[in-house]
């Protein structure tokens, strides 16, 4: 269930581990409010680490796209799952050893700074394969790839997200090459990007800090990393996640904190309280009320619009949590200033 907090999270963590798409920014243009959230975290003491799934990009290309949208961001800010990658494979073979790559430039630049050598032919004899998300990938890159790992080389991937955000909708992402090289070859791969820990651990390296916090708007690799790896979360409702995706949530996929943006930060996070006993009691956040009778969500009341989610996700977990089965949120409209 949701945790409280008296005081604003970036008092009570010195480290955000920040998701990018759907929290800091959306495609081309930043995330209202975020740049400012953001600055005023900074100021507070707070240390922000921008962590990325995505392998395409290197961490100075993310950086930059960061400060253009007013996110005062340095290089040393962005840690990415090809980082991750590229530090596990530094583990397993010689340095200086060849590497082949099915993917691109973030791939290569992780490996050049681990001391790995990237290549993209069979001839140059590479010791291990890596996977990452390349939008201008060849065919003949990914059957060279495949070839390699049926014979059995130490094969990493960046992640397994099976899309990825496009300017024209979601596409597939290297999951859905993971998955094919997969189906070929009879092997999985060893995988750094969220929801697992390489990243987090990768994060915690580069960036410092001693009391971590994730936040996403993801709950299959935002929040369930964060609870893979023992860390406390918080979900913004600027990206994914809409109610329907959480009150299905099982207890892996919970968040400990809930926002409307990046605004929960700053805040502190009451904890909603249940009046009564069994699946159907009434819980309250604030002003709001919500509970769950005849299978069916409802929230009445008034105030702070963080709090209404609150009060609705912890009333509709009770209910999962005894009945094995999501409660229905037909007709139940969240605050319109937070919904997603």
């Amino acid at each position: 269930m949701l945790k409280a907090s008296e005081t604003p999270l970036w008092s009570a963590y010195d480290l955000a581990m920040l998701d990018l798409d759907g929290v800091v920014y959306i495609g081309p243009d930043a995330v209202p409010g975020a740049p400012e959230h953001l600055a005023a975290a900074r100021k507070a003491g707070m240390r922000l680490a921008y962590v990325t799934n995505n392998a395409g990009r290197p961490p100075a290309t993310v950086a930059a796209h960061l400060r253009d949208l007013g996110v005062a961001a340095d290089d040393t800010d962005v840690v990415t799952s090809a980082q991750a990658a590229a530090r596990l494979l530094a583990r397993v073979v010689p340095a200086g050893s060849p590497v082949f790559v099915i993917g691109g430039e973030g791939l290569f630049v992780a490996l050049e700074e681990q001391g790995l050598r990237p290549v993209q032919s069979i001839d140059d004899d590479p010791v291990a394969v890596v996977s990452g998300y390349h939008r201008d990938l060849t065919w003949g890159t990914v059957s060279d790839g495949a070839i390699l790992v049926g014979r059995g080389l130490p094969w990493f991937a960046s992640n397994a997200d099976r899309s990825v955000p496009t300017p024209h909708g979601f596409g597939p992402g290297n999951g859905m090459l993971v998955d094919a090289v997969s189906r070929f070859t009879g092997r999985t791969p060893d995988v750094a990007g969220k929801p697992m820990a390489p990243l987090f651990h990768e994060t915690v390296l580069r960036v410092g800090g001693q009391r971590p916090l994730v936040v996403g708007d993801r709950l299959d690799t935002d929040i369930e990393g964060a609870t893979n790896t023992g860390h406390d979360s918080l979900l913004v409702l600027t990206g994914v996640t809409g109610l329907e995706e959480l009150v299905a949530a099982e207890p892996p996929l919970r968040p400990t904190y809930l926002a409307a943006d990046l605004g929960g930060l700053g805040r502190p996070h009451p904890e909603p309280t249940v009046e009564g006993s069994g699946d159907q009691a009434p819980v309250r956040c604030g002003d709001w009320t919500a509970r769950v009778v005849d299978g069916r969500l409802t929230v009445e009341g008034g105030g702070d619009p963080d709090n209404w989610w609150r009060a609705a996700v912890t009333a509709a977990w009770r209910h999962l949590d005894t009945t094995d089965s999501p409660c229905a949120v037909d007709g139940v409209s969240a605050p319109s200033s937070v919904a997603p």
